[in-house]
């Protein structure tokens, strides 16, 4: 029998970075959001069988280095499963791109896979899992619109998105989140995301205000690497965006449209600066949907 699911991406409405931990990782507070752009993850359990994986993508690795794979890994060795599984993951969501395309493939095998090995596990189980496989996998097997604190696994739900048009615009370059973070001069971040003022943003529905309260500290380390980011975000607002802001950590970056014609004008006088182009809308509650 094979198990499909969709695997939605996301993007960050506000990103701050707090400190750098001892362990060298760094504490972040987040506004995260699921978008209507998906991966499509089918998995067939196999009988005393290996853990493979493959895919549509040749950007995408298909051995053990696969978060995939790894998330596999864990179940079985965690759970002492002896079957295994072959992945096939439909790849559409841009790699390496800020929008979390390998952590939401993880959180649906979690998913599929807890039905296909019939492991029973609770909703605190597989968060729990989650948060062994990355920081970004906790959000993505819950979705929706949420606060993200700690290294991003500490969440908080949110009341959902007003219905909206985002624009993705990737760049042809591909950025390592772990290069980026090691990037951060924790003396060099000037001006810092109002997260209060974005959760009250989202609260009273105001689309108006999301897009002014857009900011992502990660962006300066970024741009050095990628200015075409610049240039983009200016496109946008140009054409009418409520605001634009780089997604995690980065190169994508996004615009925020209240109206559907303006965002697919923006798309046409965008498209040539950029490979990968998209307009979506939020995911009001994907965990349910």
């Amino acid at each position: 029998m094979k198990y499909t699911q969709k695997a939605p991406a996301k993007i960050n409405l506000a990103i701050d970075v707090l400190r750098k931990r001892p362990d060298g990782f760094h504490d972040v507070i987040m506004i995260m959001q699921s978008i209507a752009l998906y991966d499509t993850i089918t998995l067939k359990p196999v009988h005393g069988g290996k853990i493979t994986v493959t895919s549509n993508s040749r950007c995408i690795p298909e051995d053990s280095t696969n978060i995939a794979y790894r998330t596999a890994e864990f179940l079985r060795y965690k759970y002492n499963v002896k079957d295994g599984a072959e992945i096939y993951i439909e790849k559409n969501i841009p790699v390496s791109a800020g929008l979390a395309g390998g952590s939401t493939d993880a959180a649906a095998v979690l998913n599929l896979l807890d039905k296909a090995w019939s492991l029973k596990l609770t909703k605190t189980e597989i968060l729990e899992a989650a948060k062994r496989l990355g920081s970004d996998v906790p959000f993505c097997v819950s979705g929706g619109t949420a606060l993200a604190e700690g290294l991003g696994e500490k969440l908080t739900p949110l009341k959902a998105m007003p219905e909206s048009y985002i624009l993705l615009a990737k760049p042809d370059i591909d950025i390592s989140t772990k290069e980026v973070y090691e990037g951060i001069d924790m003396e060099e971040i000037l001006e810092r995301p109002d997260i209060d003022a974005m959760v009250k943003a989202i609260n009273e529905g105001s689309l108006q205000k999301i897009g002014e309260n857009l900011s992502n500290v990660l962006e300066y380390v970024t741009v050095k690497k990628c200015p075409l980011i610049s240039d983009i975000k200016a496109k946008l607002l140009e054409y009418g965006a409520l605001g634009s802001v780089m997604s995690g950590s980065g190169p994508t970056v996004f615009g925020l449209f209240d109206d559907q014609s303006l965002a697919y004008n923006a798309y046409d006088h965008i498209k040539q600066m950029v490979n990968e182009i998209f307009v979506v809308k939020p995911l009001p509650d994907w965990e349910n949907s």
